[in-house]
C-alpha cells in the first residue's frame, strides 16, 4: 500500500512538473516560477492531490543543499577578484541598505522582535538568482552595463545568504533561553568546526578526488561528490550549524580545483530535480486563503516590498554603478522581487522559532507574488523605454572540415590576424565563434573556416575535431570565458599546446597556474612599439631606442616570471614591483654610461 501511494505521489509531482514548467517558460516566466505553481495546483490551497507537505519539504531540501554546494564552486578568488568593485562595493551597498530598510519596517510598523526584524530584512533583501540570471540570458543582456551590475549584486547575494543562515540557529537558541546572548561555548565549537571542515578540506579533497579520477568511473566518481557534499553537511549539522553552510563551505574549497567542472556536472541532474522538488513544496505550502481573505494586506506588502527595494536600487544604479537612467530602472526591475534563497531562510527561521507559521506563510505568499511579476516588470520597463530583447542565438554549427592542425577559439580582431597568417601558410585550421553578427559579417570576407558556437562547451571541441589538431589559440577576450575554456582543453584533451591571450597581468599568472607558460598579453607588445616611437621623436636614434625597448621587454618578462610566485601576495607584488623598477633604472643609467664612453673613445 505504501508502495502505491508512493508511486501514485511520483506520477502527480512530475505530471505537474511536465505541464506547468513547459508553459511558463512558454509564456518567459521563468522555471521557477513554474515549479511554484505546480506545487500550488497539487497542495492543499488547490486541488488538493498531496496533502503530506512536510515529508516532501525534508526530502527536498537536500536539493538547497546542493544548489548551495554549485553556487560555491563557482565562486572561485579569480571570479570574485576581477569583480571585487561591483560585488563589494553595489553588492553590499544593495544588501546592508535594503535590510536595514525592511528591518526598520517589520520592527516598528509590524512589531517583530529586533532579532526577528533583521532575518526578515536580509530574507527580503535578497533577489532571485534563477529569475535575474535567466532573463538576462534570455534577452542577451547580460554583458550590458546593467546586466554586468545585476550579476555582480546577485553574486554577493549568494554570499550574503551564507552567514544569514548560520546566523538563524545562533539567533533562535538565544531567543529560546530569553535575550541572553549565544554561550560562548557553543560559538568556539562552531568556528572550531568550521575551521576543521576548511583544513580537512584543504588536504584531504584533492587527493581524494586524484585516486578516484584513476579509477576512470563516472559513477564513483559522482558518489564521491555527493560524499562530500553530504558528508560536510553532516558535519555541520551535528555542530549545531545549518547544513546548507557546510555544503557552500564544500563548494568554495572545490572552486579551484582541476576538477571543479566534473564535479559540477556529476552533481547538476541530483540539483535540478531536487531543488524543482523544492520550489513545488514551497507552492504546496503557500497559503491562498491569505491573499483570498486579506487581499489588501497581501497586496499592499508586494507593493510594499517593490518599492522599498527600488528607492534603493535605482539611486544604487546611477551612483555606484555608473548607470544611465533607462538601465538603472531596467535593473530596478529585474532586483526588485524576492528570491529563493528567501524561503530557505524563512523555512529556518520558522523552524528556530524566529517567525511563527502565520508570518512565515504570508511572507512566502509576497514573495512569491512578487517573483510572479518579475518577468512582466522586466517587460513592461524594457517597453516603456521602447528596448528590444535580442533574438535568441541558435545551436552551434558542426564544422565540417578536415583534420585542422589548429582551433582557434574567438574570431575577433585577435583571432583574424592568426587566421590570416594560417590561411597565408596554407595551415589547416578551425574558428569558433560565440557572436552570431560576427559569425556573419566575417563570412562575408570569405571566413569558410569560420563557425558559430561557444569553444568552452566539449561537444563542440570535439566536434572541431580537437583530439587531432595540435595547438589551441585562445582568443577570447573575456577573462573568466578565457579561463575556463583552458581549464575545458586542459582536462579533456591535454595534448593540445594552448596559446593563449591574457587581459593583464592577473589574468597571465591565472593562466599560467593551468601550465600555459607565455601567455600573451594583449597590449604588451603594442605599448612596447609606441614606446619605442615615442623615444625615437624625443631624439633618441632609433637602434638605441629599440635596444632600450628590448631590455625593458627582457626584464619584464623575467618580472612577470618572478612575481608569479607571489602575485596572491599584495605587499610581495609591491615589493618586487618596486624592486624592479630599480633594477631597471640602473640598467638603463649603465647604458647610458656604456654608450658615454664608446663615443668618447670614436672621438
Amino acid at each position: 500500500m505504501e508502495n502505491h501511494q508512493f508511486l501514485q505521489s511520483a506520477v502527480i509531482f512530475l505530471l505537474a512538473t511536465v505541464v506547468a514548467v513547459p508553459i511558463s517558460k512558454r509564456f518567459k516566466l521563468g522555471a521557477v516560477l513554474g515549479y511554484l505553481v505546480a506545487g500550488l495546483a497539487i497542495g492543499p490551497s488547490g486541488f488538493g492531490l498531496i496533502r503530506d507537505t512536510a515529508g516532501v519539504a525534508a526530502i527536498s531540501e537536500f536539493g538547497v543543499v546542493l544548489m548551495l554546494f554549485v553556487i560555491g564552486l563557482e565562486l572561485s578568488p579569480q571570479r570574485l577578484w576581477v569583480m571585487r568593485r561591483a560585488v563589494f562595493g553595489s553588492g553590499l551597498a544593495q544588501v546592508l541598505l535594503t535590510m536595514l530598510v525592511i528591518g526598520a519596517v517589520a520592527s516598528m510598523a509590524f512589531g517583530l522582535a529586533a532579532r526577528s526584524a533583521v532575518i526578515v530584512g536580509g530574507a527580503l533583501a535578497l533577489s532571485s538568482t534563477a529569475f535575474g540570471l535567466q532573463i538576462l540570458a534570455e534577452r542577451k543582456e547580460a554583458n550590458s552595463g546593467y546586466g554586468r551590475m545585476g550579476f555582480a549584486i546577485l553574486l554577493f547575494q549568494d554570499l550574503a545568504a551564507i552567514p544569514l543562515i548560520a546566523a538563524i540557529p545562533l539567533l533562535g537558541g538565544s531567543m529560546e533561553h530569553g535575550t541572553h546572548p549565544p554561550e560562548l561555548s557553543r560559538i568556539a565549537i562552531v568556528v572550531g568546526g568550521i575551521v576543521l571542515v576548511v583544513l580537512g578540506g584543504r588536504l584531504l579533497l584533492r587527493p581524494v578526488f586524484r585516486f578516484v579520477a584513476r579509477a576512470g568511473s563516472v559513477e564513483v566518481s559522482t558518489a564521491t561528490a555527493l560524499l562530500v557534499v553530504m558528508g560536510t553537511a553532516l558535519v555541520m549539522e551535528l555542530i549545531g550549524v545549518s547544513v546548507t553552510l557546510g555544503a557552500f563551505l564544500a563548494g568554495v574549497l572545490l572552486a579551484d580545483s582541476e576538477y571543479r567542472h566534473e564535479l559540477e556536472s556529476n552533481i547538476e541532474p541530483f540539483k535540478g530535480l531536487l531543488l524543482g522538488l523544492f520550489f513545488i513544496s514551497v507552492g504546496m505550502s503557500v497559503d491562498l486563503s491569505l491573499l483570498i481573505h486579506q487581499p489588501l494586506l497581501i497586496l499592499g506588502l508586494v507593493a510594499l516590498l517593490l518599492a522599498t527595494k527600488s528607492l534603493v536600487l535605482w539611486p544604487l544604479g546611477l551612483a555606484a554603478g555608473r548607470l544611465s537612467m533607462a538601465d538603472s530602472w531596467r535593473l530596478t526591475a529585474l532586483l526588485a522581487c524576492g528570491g529563493e534563497f528567501a524561503f530557505v531562510v524563512l523555512n529556518l527561521a520558522q523552524s528556530n522559532h524566529l517567525l511563527d507559521s502565520t508570518q512565515r506563510n504570508v511572507l512566502v505568499l509576497v514573495i512569491t507574488l512578487s517573483m510572479a511579476l518579475t518577468p512582466l516588470l522586466v517587460i513592461s520597463v524594457a517597453a516603456l523605454l521602447n528596448v528590444k530583447a535580442r533574438k535568441p542565438d541558435r545551436e552551434f554549427e558542426t564544422p565540417d572540415v578536415a583534420s585542422p592542425r589548429v582551433i582557434i577559439a574567438g574570431f575577433g580582431r585577435v583571432g583574424q590576424i592568426v587566421s590570416r597568417l594560417l590561411r597565408a601558410h596554407d595551415i589547416p585550421f578551425v574558428a569558433l565563434e560565440n557572436s552570431v553578427e560576427q559569425v556573419e559579417f566575417s563570412r562575408r570576407f570569405g571566413g569558410t573556416s569560420l563557425f558559430f558556437g561557444d569553444p568552452a562547451r566539449p561537444e563542440l571541441l570535439r566536434a572541431a575535431q580537437a583530439q587531432t589538431a595540435e595547438v589551441f589559440v585562445l582568443g577570447t577576450d573575456d577573462p573568466d570565458v578565457n579561463l575556463r575554456t583552458a581549464r575545458l582543453v586542459r582536462r579533456q584533451f591535454p595534448h593540445l599546446k594552448i596559446v593563449a591571450r591574457a587581459r593583464n597581468r592577473q589574468h597571465a599568472f591565472r593562466l599560467m597556474d593551468l601550465g600555459i607558460e607565455e601567455p600573451v598579453r594583449e597590449t604588451f607588445y603594442s605599448s612596447l612599439k609606441m614606446a619605442r616611437l615615442t623615444l625615437q621623436a624625443l631624439g633618441m636614434p632609433e637602434d638605441l631606442a629599440e635596444a632600450r625597448v628590448d631590455r625593458f621587454r627582457k626584464h619584464d618578462e623575467q618580472l612577470l616570471a618572478k612575481q608569479y610566485l607571489v602575485y596572491d601576495d599584495d605587499a610581495a607584488l609591491r615589493e618586487t614591483s618596486l624592486e624592479a623598477l630599480g633594477d631597471l633604472q640602473r640598467l638603463f643609467e649603465a647604458d647610458t654610461a656604456d654608450d658615454g664612453m664608446h663615443r668618447e673613445e670614436n672621438v
